[in-house]
């Protein structure tokens, strides 16, 4: 903004076109990407604008009042921008693209004069001089999100039939019944979780087209978000317990293993939990605006960021660590035939679980939220969202001892079937004899 150039008068008319371009740039900023997360950075900004723009105007009243002269157009808010104290005959031109990013191309110029009747309208009108040019590419972005937010639904969707089933067989068959198991079971937990709270984050924020997302500061809003963040933050603790399980089985060959499980439920529950009660009052006590949704405050948000990245470094350390005790093994002199069989078994597994390890991850872990949106939508939503039924896959549904239950189960209930089916077709004639 520039200046090229009095009794203190009213701040001048608010022009009749200004909710106009409001509601062009609220329409705008839900067109983004209306179909997943609206992204409201935008509306943060313009009002932390406001806000400034406001504290600007309590400071000059203040000093005003210890003065008997009042001179000049005083600081205005007009629904846009702020518009700075001015001296009479003076006119203030501001450039399209500081009105803000939505014009960030545009090279037009909005101006208004200072007069003795205080301020004028804005020359030509922001409709007029910042054109809101309809992006080309906006639609077809908008079907994109619109259809990547039905592959993540049938993702989640697939994850959540997968992994109930899959629980389903390791609680009803008591053969599976063992630490290995109960750890997978959580594990199968953490993500269900999840994928509820994706669906139930959704339906709260984003069910509704008319509400006003960015400025909805509900009890039920930020209760869904904690919850959110509580599942993301218990299944990347999961992710890891698996990751130190595997590392035990490895190292150590004999260990008692129901003697470390109530270790590994403390960690993948109860960390996640201590960290969502921290974040939580820290919110509550020092930034309660909106729907805690957002990332302004970055000292906050590491409060559950930090824990994250520190569990996906723990747990890559620990698959380079897997990965190297396998080689070990697999160069021993003493490991032959069906031993080594056994380990190119595991290493194949192991290469296999890069998804459950959450190694996918690291690609974003260190780098800002901004970075790479769309690849990052990707990977944590796209593929992430499969996450649960390759994990269920597989840690129940491929493995040979699962397998071969379900067949010998599926072959006695056959042969049950068949045997019941027998005696039904032989009941009329064993009784027909009697009845006569």
């Amino acid at each position: 903004m520039f200046v090229s150039g009095g009794s203190w008068l009213h701040p001048g008319p608010v022009p009749v076109q200004v909710p106009v371009l409001v509601l062009v740039l609220q329409l705008a900023l839900w067109n983004m990407a209306e179909a997943i997360h609206p992204d409201c950075a935008l509306v943060v900004q313009h009002m932390k604008a406001q806000d400034e723009c406001n504290r600007i105007l309590h400071r000059e009243e203040e000093m005003i009042n210890n003065r008997s002269s009042r001179t000049g157009c005083p600081t205005v808010w007009d629904d846009i921008r702020c518009w700075s104290r001015a001296e009479v005959g003076q006119v203030v031109s501001v450039s399209c693209a500081n009105v803000s990013q939505l014009f960030a191309n545009n090279q037009g110029y909005i101006h208004r004069n200072c007069t003795e009747d205080g301020w004028s309208e804005t020359s030509p009108p922001y409709e007029d001089a910042c054109e809101f040019a309809e992006d080309e590419e906006a639609e077809p972005e908008t079907a994109y999100f619109s259809n990547f937010k039905q592959v993540y639904t049938a993702g989640y969707a697939t994850s959540l039939i997968s992994l109930i089933s899959a629980i389903f067989v390791f609680t009803v068959f008591r053969k599976f019944h063992c630490t290995r198991n109960y750890i997978h079971i959580n594990l199968f937990f953490s993500f269900i979780l999840r994928a509820s709270a994706v669906f139930i984050k959704d339906g709260v924020l984003f069910s509704d087209e008319n509400l006003d997302h960015c400025f909805m500061s509900t009890t039920s809003c930020k209760s869904v978000v904690a919850f959110f963040q509580f599942s993301i933050l218990a299944n990347y603790f999961w992710l890891l317990v698996e990751g130190m399980y595997l590392q035990t089985l490895l190292a150590l060959t004999f260990v008692f293993q129901k003697k470390y499980f109530w270790w590994y439920i403390l960690v993948g529950w109860g960390l996640p939990t201590t960290i969502i009660t921290a974040w939580i009052l820290t919110r509550n006590f020092y930034d309660d605006r909106g729907c805690w949704d957002d990332t302004d405050v970055s000292v906050i948000w590491w409060i559950i960021k930090a824990p994250i990245t520190a569990s996906l470094l723990v747990n890559f350390i620990i698959f380079i660590n897997v990965i190297r005790i396998l080689v070990q093994k697999l160069r021993s002199p003493g490991v032959g035939g069906n031993d080594t069989s056994h380990f190119k078994r595991l290493a194949k597994s192991t290469l296999l679980l890069i998804p459950l390890f959450g190694m996918h991850y690291m690609l974003f872990a260190f780098l800002p939220e901004t970075t790479g949106a769309e690849a990052r939508l990707f990977i944590e939503l796209g593929v992430g969202s499969f996450q649960g039924f390759g994990v269920a896959l597989l840690y129940c549904f491929l493995n040979g001892e699962v397998q071969a239950e379900l067949k010998k189960r599926f072959w006695k209930w056959q042969n049950r079937r068949a045997s019941c089916l027998k005696l039904w077709k032989n009941a009329p004639l064993a009784s027909g004899p009697a009845s006569k």
